[in-house]
């Protein structure tokens, strides 16, 4: 049995968010996007973990660089096929699902044209995050962009600024 005090706490205690992630890996991630991005074009990564109902718990990414080596050649990020099956490779031995995918965007967080309607994963319920200022630290929570993916190129915006808890960072994550 795989178990912790922890995790015993947050399921009876923490306040339900949708979206769980320890401070480290946000930091880790957000610290990668940046560094990739180098302050002049998009970097993106894919947010890894399990998910339990509707709530979904972050714990590793793998970033779109090492799925696919010419993601940013465009100053965008464009995935081609492949790097799918190298992460549904990485997800199977790693044990973990794509919980939700994250990219920045120079400036505010919003939704592009291109970003409604070329979903990483165009799968209902998909979680799309965007962080602004190509991820310069320190992110701040209530600029960053949430999506949830209803099907058919329809979002609902579930950022903080709109759905404050919706996502968690902290503790009990």
């Amino acid at each position: 049995m795989n178990f912790s005090i922890k995790a015993i706490i947050r399921a009876f205690a923490a306040p339900r968010h949708r979206i769980n992630c320890a401070p480290d890996v946000w930091s880790r991630l957000t610290d990668g996007l940046h560094r990739r991005g180098g302050g002049v074009h998009e970097a993106g990564a894919f947010l890894l973990g399990s998910r339990a109902g509707d709530i979904r718990n972050v714990n590793d990414f793998v970033f779109y660089d090492e799925l696919d080596p010419q993601v940013y050649r465009t100053g965008v990020c464009v995935l081609r096929a492949d790097a799918f099956s190298k992460l549904w490779s990485i997800c199977r031995s790693r044990s973990l699902t794509v919980v939700a995918d994250i990219h920045t965007h120079p400036g505010a967080a919003f939704q592009s044209h291109s970003d409604r309607t070329n979903p990483m994963v165009a799968r209902e319920g998909h979680i799309a995050m965007i962080a602004p200022d190509f991820a310069a630290p320190p992110v701040p929570w209530d600029r960053l962009g949430v999506f949830e993916y209803r099907g058919s190129h329809q979002w609902t915006d579930c950022s903080p600024a709109r759905r404050p808890g919706f996502i968690y960072c902290g503790f009990w994550s």
